[in-house]
Order: structure tokens, then C-alpha cells, then sequence
């Protein structure tokens, strides 16, 4: 199977980062139209330009939304996913009792 996901082609705007990370906690384009205070086809718009940028092109095979939650995953890490407190068997139990992510763990 080739790969479907590159390294990024250009830096994302401020607003991909956010419309990526919101996309990466699971939230509709209906969710994130309304967290941001935008239109769905903006959202849609952002989402389509960011896969550019991730080279992700669309295909019948292809669930364009997974591929980029995975690759702005691969490329930024897992704060969208911690931020969510999703159980992952990487999280360990710091110091003062809160989860961490052991990817952090030095």
C-alpha cells in the first residue's frame, strides 16, 4: 500500500491548527462551525487546503478526515488526544497525580 500522508508541504495558518485539532478530538465540521463561530463550508474549506498540505488527495478508498487527524497526530503529536483524556496506553500516572503522557517522560 503506498503511502497516503507527507511531511507537510508548507506551515499551517493558525486557524488550521485549531480547525486540525478540534477534527483530531472526534468533532463534526457542524461541531467545529460552531466552537469557532464560523460557517460549515469554511470549515470544509480549511479541512480540504490542510490535506493539500499534508498531500493527502481524495479517493473513493480514501477517508480524508482520518488521514489528516492521523498525519497532523504524526507531525505535532498527541495534545489533541491528551487534551481529551482519551485512555491511550501511553498515558502514566505523574507525580501530582495527574495523567501524562509517557511520550513526555524523559
Amino acid at each position: 500500500m503506498p503511502t497516503r500522508i507527507a511531511t507537510l508541504a508548507r506551515e499551517l495558518t493558525p486557524f488550521e491548527h485549531l480547525i486540525l485539532c478540534l477534527l483530531c478530538e472526534g468533532n463534526t465540521n457542524s461541531a467545529i462551525a460552531r466552537e469557532t463561530s464560523h460557517t460549515e463550508k469554511v470549515v470544509e474549506n480549511t479541512i480540504a487546503r490542510s490535506a493539500k498540505a499534508f498531500n493527502i488527495k481524495p479517493d473513493t478508498d480514501t477517508n480524508i478526515r482520518v488521514l489528516l487527524a492521523m498525519g497532523y497526530r504524526a507531525h505535532f503529536g498527541d495534545a489533541p488526544v491528551d487534551r481529551i483524556k482519551a485512555a491511550s496506553s501511553h498515558f502514566q500516572v505523574g507525580e501530582d497525580g495527574q495523567l501524562v503522557c509517557s511520550h513526555e517522560i524523559h
